[in-house]
């Protein structure tokens, strides 16, 4: 067989098996043999970013690069290094310069800053510490209530939590029309805990490799647990987590149970990682999920009221040139508007103001008469959730899951 279709057949294989090192390091030996050096530089300097010590990949390199292959011999303590050789004299330097997008660098180092432990570092998940406070999140002073009893009062009286036996660990589920501020809720919680945030979604699970989805779901609860205390925000946790009884796929079913494991610490020890799920539909979520000890706790979020469309409207139109608003009859206008409804209207009506200059060649303000026109154009996206939450509240409310969903809607008059 010739060299060329061995090697398509390798680099289809190595594809599937991304991992596998003896065939990564088999395919650059006949990649070099063959004459295709670059290539076979590009998988030794993916096989030695996986294990940067071994032999065979640095030997491989070596010779890549026209050095004499290291000998075989026993394996003895290294010497003491020489002074290191000027930037001229380093045979490797021109190449590391030339292949620096296809090979990692042998050294990085910023200042001195230590160099972090490896296995330890998350690389692909943006663990990020929260600015945002609970202060910054308009209304919602029952939400509000509901997460300092479950989360931050724990927290924050270590000695009462050890008297009363309370975890650190278990689960809240946020739930409501979208654009209410769920995620917003979230950072809020894990800035006021001084805690790590990680948010994780569908996109950051799904592969198409058997079993590579559930690695990954593990590796992004692994990464919660070393940094730790940290908030997990699952969001569209329907998606992660939908009701097994309406799913076709075997994959997603095998998702959800290893959701289901991760949740209950099977797979690791879940003290001081805080999990918060957001969802616009909780009814699609499976029941398993809900079950004490997981996602328990279930809260609602509803659209602002009118002192947090207030809130809300002065936040979007502080940085804009705003002259004779009446912020109260924008604010009775807009009932049923979520957060995200009312920042489109402030865009639309600073676009209103700005197509006006335009036309006329003359600035001028955003005025009343501006979001008046904005308000006939934007129509509030709670309204076919709230239609969809009635018949759910009427007919699906077993064990009164959905108890706080009735009492707001009947305080509405919509049921």
């Amino acid at each position: 067989m010739s060299a060329d279709p061995l090697i398509d057949s390798l680099l289809a294989a190595l594809d599937a098996r991304p991992d596998d090192l003896p065939l990564r390091l088999h395919l650059a030996g006949l990649l070099l043999d063959s004459g295709r050096s670059a290539e076979a530089i590009a998988q030794i300097g993916q096989a030695l970013a996986r294990d940067p010590g071994n032999d065979q990949a640095q030997a491989l390199m070596q010779r890549a690069l026209g050095g004499p292959a290291p000998a075989a011999a026993p394996a003895a303590p290294r010497p003491a290094p020489a002074e290191p050789p000027a930037p001229g004299d380093d045979p490797l330097a021109a190449y590391e310069q030339e292949l620096a997008d296809v090979v990692p660098p042998r050294f990085a180092r910023a200042g001195d800053e230590p160099e972090p432990v490896v296995g330890e570092a998350d690389r692909v998940y943006d663990v990020e510490a929260s600015t945002v406070r609970l202060a910054d999140v308009g209304g919602m002073t029952a939400v509000k209530e509901r997460l300092e009893l479950a989360f931050l009062g724990p927290l924050r009286n270590p000695e009462l939590r050890r008297m009363y036996g309370k975890s650190l660990r278990g689960g809240l589920m946020l739930y409501g029309p979208p654009g209410c501020g769920k995620t917003f809720l979230a950072r809020a919680v894990a800035g006021e805990m001084g805690a790590k945030f990680l948010s994780l979604s569908i996109v950051d699970v799904l592969d198409m490799w058997i079993g590579n989805s559930e690695r990954n779901l593990h590796e992004l609860f692994e990464a919660a647990r070393r940094n730790a205390p940290c908030v997990l925000f699952l969001d569209e946790v329907d998606a992660l987590g939908h009701k097994r009884s309406q799913v076709s796929s075997s994959s997603m079913r095998t998702l959800g149970n290893q959701l289901l494991a991760e949740l209950d610490g099977m797979e690791g020890n879940n003290e001081g990682v805080f999990v918060l799920a957001a969802t616009n539909t909780p009814w699609d979520v499976d029941p398993a999920l809900r079950r004490p000890g997981r996602l328990d706790r279930v809260v609602l979020v509803l659209p602002p009221d009118a002192e947090a469309r207030a809130a809300i409207l002065e936040y979007h139109l502080r940085q804009r040139p705003i002259a004779n608003i009446d912020l109260r009859k924008v604010v009775a206008a807009s009932e049923d508007f979520s957060g995200a409804d009312l920042a489109h209207l402030c865009e639309t009506a600073a676009e209103f103001a700005m197509a006006d200059s335009v036309r006329s060649g003359e600035v001028r303000m955003i005025e009343q008469r501006d979001l008046e026109r904005a308000l006939k154009e934007v129509r509030p996206s709670t309204r076919p959730w709230l239609s969809t939450a009635r018949n759910v509240a009427m007919f699906a409310n077993e064990g009164g899951v959905y108890d706080d969903l009735v009492a707001y809607l009947k305080r509405r008059k919509l049921l």
